[in-house]
């Protein structure tokens, strides 16, 4: 079994020149977060995303699983896209509270996948976002981790 998304049907297409924009986040030129945990975005919507997070061993904790702090990271991350894609650039926004569920961990070795979170908008309002995401195993299907998010937007600092 693999991770397949059936959730992504369920939101717009963007316009080119923004799809085209969030596909490279995390990619800049400046080494950044999620560039150094290797995040990339495989399908971005209006209010919604998908993105992975390859495993490495450097991602382990000492127990052999992959760490929790990762597992946050590409939950939280996943949501950046989702929220910024539909707002003017240069408006500020960030996350103001998460709440994370591990279900699974994913572990080291023979049995060592990557991880795919999908995050989409609940709700959207002027100043505040409410988000969801879940983490699943790229092989096995299985649910790692469930998330509930709010960003906080802001006008652009002068």
């Amino acid at each position: 079994m693999s991770f397949v998304t059936t959730r992504a049907d369920g939101f717009e297409l963007l316009d080119d020149d923004t799809t085209q924009r969030w596909m490279r986040f995390g990619q800049s030129g400046t080494t950044t977060y999620p560039m150094l945990l290797g995040l990339i975005v495989e399908d971005i919507r209006r209010d919604y995303c998908r993105m992975r997070l390859p495993f490495r061993d450097e991602l382990l904790q000492a127990a052999g699983f992959m760490h929790g702090g990762a597992m946050a990271s590409l939950l939280d991350h996943v949501m950046v896209p989702a929220v910024g894609a539909e707002l003017e650039p240069g408006v500020n926004y960030s996350t103001v509270d998460m709440h994370v569920q591990y279900i699974r961990g994913i572990v080291g070795g023979e049995r060592a996948e990557d991880a795919i979170a999908e995050g989409w908008i609940t709700r959207r309002g002027r100043r505040t976002v409410f988000c969801e995401a879940e983490a699943f195993g790229a092989s096995s299907g299985d649910l790692l981790a469930k998330s509930v998010l709010t960003y906080a937007v802001a006008a652009p600092r002068r």
